[in-house]
């Protein structure tokens, strides 16, 4: 397994001529992958450039979760700002916000960034190029306020509080704001010719909650397992609760609107990869750098394609135009998954259904439609008769204080109530699920 992967990272950087490659693979049931080609170890670090806004989304969110601020707060509410102060956190997250994309002045012809204070003092001479909420407009601008935001009600700097919160709590050690002595050169390599120009040494100052970071592929390939299934990487939620990142992964807008191949949720890029798989995470570049960071998500509710727990995959490189980069780690995951699968655990039998949902179980009609509903893994779940194979049931849990009523928490009407009716002994005999009635024959809405 190892050699093929190996050998499709050899390919890129030989074919997309990156001086330094380095790619690695985590997942919670194989020892940790990892190949370097070219002029890179296991120990070099690269820019990682915007895979630094998935942290400072993060910390966004551990704000939230510890009641610091409201996704809907306007960003003025955090910072002293001189304009654009009402736009709201959750549109700067997702980039809905209709900022213009980089800070005013031009930072990529100077290389020059403004520091922190200079950024928002002069946030007044940057437009709105866009409503808010119109369409995606990927903003570096939005995602610096952010970071600034979350310093400023934590009592530290972006890069301290990112330290103290995210990066020592999940043992990513070679992740720093910082370059260090393990820093590899980063490259223009000539279109016409084999010469590789070095690109000069940059700090991003004020800019960089949106792309400072500096990082090794087995340090990204740790986080983007944790992107996509922080249960298994911090079961104790000490950085951010499961729940927190179902949120962050779900999609709030399309990149394109023509071609439906990418989404953005609260600071994650969401890349589907067909038979309800995903890959989530982000790419970044830099002068000389291009980095992929990606943890593959399984078909929830089933056996999927064989996606096991933690999975993720980096690709970092130091070449500024080689796009191949940023496409090696889907490829990776793909191939990783297809030539050595996740182990399928033996089912065993488990606990009865409780005697107070045993006549729930079974064929139910409603809207005209068959479902079935069945305990499993200690819960109450239904799905339509017709469902195709590995397609999420709804899943259910008691209301407290109710008795006969449920509440949806996956799945189908999530969120909704179903409520159960029953005859003079006991057994249910009439549903309503979203108010819609279900019954064990096949009725017209009026009964018949």
């Amino acid at each position: 397994m190892s050699k093929k992967l190996a050998r499709m990272a050899q390919w890129v950087q030989a074919e997309a001529r990156v001086p330094a490659l380095s790619a690695a693979l985590h997942r919670a049931d194989r020892p940790l992958w990892q190949v370097q080609v070219g002029a890179a170890d296991p120990e070099s670090q690269f820019r990682i450039g915007s895979v630094t806004k998935t942290f400072t989304a993060v910390l966004v969110l551990q704000a939230r979760d510890a009641g610091l601020l409201d996704l809907d707060d306007p960003i003025g509410r955090h910072l002293d700002l001189p304009a654009h102060g009402d736009l709201p956190v959750r549109r700067l997250l997702s980039h809905t916000s209709g900022l213009q994309r980089e800070p005013y002045g031009d930072v990529w012809d100077t290389l020059l960034a403004p520091d922190a204070d200079r950024l928002l003092a002069e946030l007044d001479q940057a437009e709105r190029v866009l409503p808010e909420a119109r369409r995606f407009h990927y903003s570096n601008l939005g995602m610096s306020l952010l970071g600034h935001a979350v310093a400023r009600l934590r009592g530290g700097t972006w890069g301290e509080v990112l330290e103290d919160r995210i990066l020592r709590p999940l043992g990513l050690s070679a992740t720093t704001v910082q370059a260090t002595d393990r820093a590899v050169t980063g490259y223009l390599v000539d279109a016409y010719s084999d010469q590789a120009k070095p690109e000069p040494p940059t700090d991003f100052g004020g800019v960089g909650p949106a792309g400072q970071l500096w990082s090794t592929a087995a340090d990204m390939a740790r986080w983007a397992a944790f992107l996509a299934d922080p249960a298994a990487l911090d079961p104790g939620a000490e950085v951010l609760a499961p729940s927190t990142l179902d949120e962050m992964r779900w999609p709030l807008t399309a990149t394109d609107e023509t071609v439906w191949a990418a989404g953005f949720g609260l600071g994650l890029m969401i890349f589907p990869q067909g038979d309800r798989i995903v890959h989530v995470g982000h790419g970044g570049a830099m002068p000389g750098f291009l980095a992929g960071v990606y943890g593959r998500r399984p078909a929830p509710e089933g056996l999927g394609d064989g996606t096991p727990r933690a999975m993720g995959c980096a690709v970092l490189g130091s070449s500024g135009t080689a796009s191949a980069t940023t496409e090696l780690p889907h490829k990776l995951l793909a191939a990783a998954v297809e030539e050595d699968p996740a182990d399928i655990a033996p089912w065993t039998p488990g606990e009865p259904a409780p005697e107070a949902y045993r006549s729930v179980l079974g064929r139910w009609w409603g809207e005209g439609f068959e479902y079935v509903f069945f305990w499993r893994d200690g819960a109450l779940r239904a799905r339509d008769a017709d469902d195709p194979p590995g397609r999420p049931p709804a899943v259910f849990a008691p209301v407290p204080g109710r008795p006969d009523v449920l509440r949806g928490v996956y799945g189908r009407e999530v969120g909704e109530l179903l409520r159960l009716t029953r005859d003079a002994d006991g057994t249910v005999v009439r549903m309503h699920w979203a108010t819609y009635r279900f019954t064990r024959d096949q009725q017209t809405f009026t009964g018949d």
